[in-house]
């Protein structure tokens, strides 16, 4: 009873507190939110400016060590040298400022928050950077050597396989986002049960359901090979299972605080 009345209490403050907010103070916060971000992603990405190259041949080397001997990568256009390394230098920029992009998301939102769901949604927000870091790592070090070595060991003796240097770009940042989002499953699970949209028992019910999903999404967001949709399918229902378990765990702790 008493949670209740703290609950109906905080919701009306939380309300007159926006109230009182005109639409404009929104869109001063708002863009004084994205100064910050646009800042420090120009910030970083000059800062790593003198690094671009150094970063690209981070991201080659698991292409150019299977590469057959004295094949190396090729650019098909004259402004690629200098493009594919200063795409990859902006998106690292990205990649590294992302916390501090959900962290700014985070501040703009908190206001409009109570309390019992910022306690809710603090935890989450930083599981949410882990995995996704998690995620790139793991493409990184685990599917991409693999998928690597299964199309250069795939590749006819009578071909000598020289990749564009655009096209690797393109295809491992591909990877990265994919594997990125697909490590954020146990999240959106966990906040999918702990708004009531789903049940536990439900997704227990489909689970065979959501596997079969797992591998038919898998099978279209990755390269047309078995190894890198087993990669991918396997740990998307591993991930589920996470969810689940941690849904199922926060779920019985609320109600026993309730």
């Amino acid at each position: 009873m008493t949670s209740t009345i703290h609950q109906i209490t905080d919701k009306t403050s939380a309300s007159e507190e926006l109230e009182q907010l005109p639409f404009t103070a929104h869109l001063i916060e708002l863009r004084r939110r994205l100064i910050k971000i646009v800042g420090l992603v120009i910030g970083l990405f000059i800062i790593m400016l003198p690094f671009a190259n150094h970063l690209y041949e981070m991201l080659s080397a698991p292409l150019r060590g299977r590469l057959p001997e004295h094949a190396t990568m090729i650019a098909t256009d004259v402004t690629a040298t200098f493009m594919a390394p200063f795409k990859l230098n902006f998106y690292v920029a990205v990649i590294i400022s992302m916390p501090f992009i959900l962290y700014q998301i985070w501040q703009f939102l908190a206001p409009a928050l109570y309390k019992t769901e910022k306690k809710i949604a603090l935890p989450i927000l930083f599981s949410s950077i882990i995995l996704f870091y998690a995620g790139i790592a793991f493409a990184y070090f685990v599917t991409l050597p693999a998928v690597l070595t299964f199309f250069m060991q795939a590749s006819p003796d009578s071909v000598a396989p020289m990749t564009d240097i655009n096209s690797y770009l393109s295809f491992c940042l591909k990877l990265f986002l994919v594997f990125g989002i697909t490590f954020e499953i146990p999240v959106a699970t966990v906040m999918l049960i702990l708004a009531r949209l789903v049940t536990i028992e439900s997704l227990v019910a489909k689970r065979r359901y959501i596997i079969v999903g797992c591998f038919f999404i898998a099978m279209f967001v990755t390269p047309p090979d078995a190894l890198s949709m087993m990669m991918l399918a396997v740990p998307m229902w591993l991930l589920f299972e996470l969810g689940l378990f941690l849904g199922r765990f926060l779920l019985h702790r609320s109600e026993q605080d309730a």
